[in-house]
């Protein structure tokens, strides 16, 4: 019997200091609400296209997205693909946005 994927949820305050720290934060929201605004320094990858196999190798992983959904279904692709990423933005955008945080 295989394990459940392990998921780990960050608040606004950790995805802060993963920035900080080199973390890439990809945002796996549709373009459209990419454009329209986005966490700074987040890179888009929409989940309607996601492939595991175009993530960056190497580097800490974060998915976010519009409120923690998509991105934990984008967690359970990485894993079933082998990927050894388990963190996302629990609140995602709306809190962020909601915080008053910067917008690009």
């Amino acid at each position: 019997m295989s394990e459940a994927p392990k998921v780990i949820d960050l608040d606004r305050e950790a995805v802060k200091q993963g920035l900080r720290e080199g973390s890439l934060v990809l945002d796996v929201r549709e373009p459209n609400e990419f454009a329209a605004g986005h966490i700074p320094g987040a890179v888009s990858h929409p989940l309607s296209t996601f492939d595991p196999a175009a993530l960056p190798q190497g580097k800490r992983v974060v998915f976010s997205c519009a409120a923690g959904v998509r991105s934990v279904r984008a967690l359970q692709a990485a894993q079933g693909a082998g990927l050894d990423i388990r963190e996302h933005y629990k609140g995602g955008f709306k809190d962020w946005a909601a915080a008053g945080e910067p917008i690009e």
